[in-house]
């Protein structure tokens, strides 16, 4: 008798955990109309229509948010109109998705660089070098971007202090 209300209790319990892990999708299947806006996406971003590309982007992830590969476009999309801030972000949520996704960690090395964060660029630089041994064109963008450093329009010098 004082079994059955703990056996009773132990399957509702492994019912309720259960239940959303069946609900979920995994990464490889994503949304065919979410993969459908990224592209649209992407063409958007490759004729240097950057506001249709982030609206169609944006589309993708309201349609499925696991889309990495849209995070990551979207992300090339804030560097192009330089808010590297927000690519940043972007990324992060893609390396929440995949922590390896080798885009993301480019791309996101790459606006570190922008922003002058030199040694969080090389710490990304380090993670591509594990993830490609042999080399990758993520790596060789990435050790470009970090050699080149940030271009001028990005950083802005500090206010000069004005003397009376």
């Amino acid at each position: 008798m004082r079994v059955l209300p703990r056996i009773a209790l132990a399957g509702l319990a492994a019912f309720l955990i259960a239940g959303p892990v069946v609900g979920q999708r995994p990464d490889d299947q994503i949304n065919p109309a979410s993969q459908s806006l990224l592209r649209q996406g992407l063409a958007h971003y490759s004729a240097g229509r950057f506001t249709e590309a982030d609206d169609a982007l944006e589309s993708a992830l309201a349609v499925d948010p696991r889309n990495r590969a849209a995070f990551v476009a979207l992300a090339r999309v804030a560097q192009k109109q330089k808010l590297f801030g927000q690519a940043i972000r972007f990324t992060n949520k893609a390396l929440a998705l995949e922590p390896a996704d080798v885009d993301a960690i480019a791309v996101q090395g790459e606006a570190m660089v922008e922003l002058g964060a030199l040694p969080r660029a090389k710490a990304n630089l380090a993670k591509l070098q594990k993830l490609c041994p042999s080399g990758c064109t993520q790596l060789a963008s990435l050790t470009t971007a970090i050699s080149r450093g940030p271009t001028v329009a990005a950083v802005k010098p500090p206010p000069t202090p004005k003397t009376n």
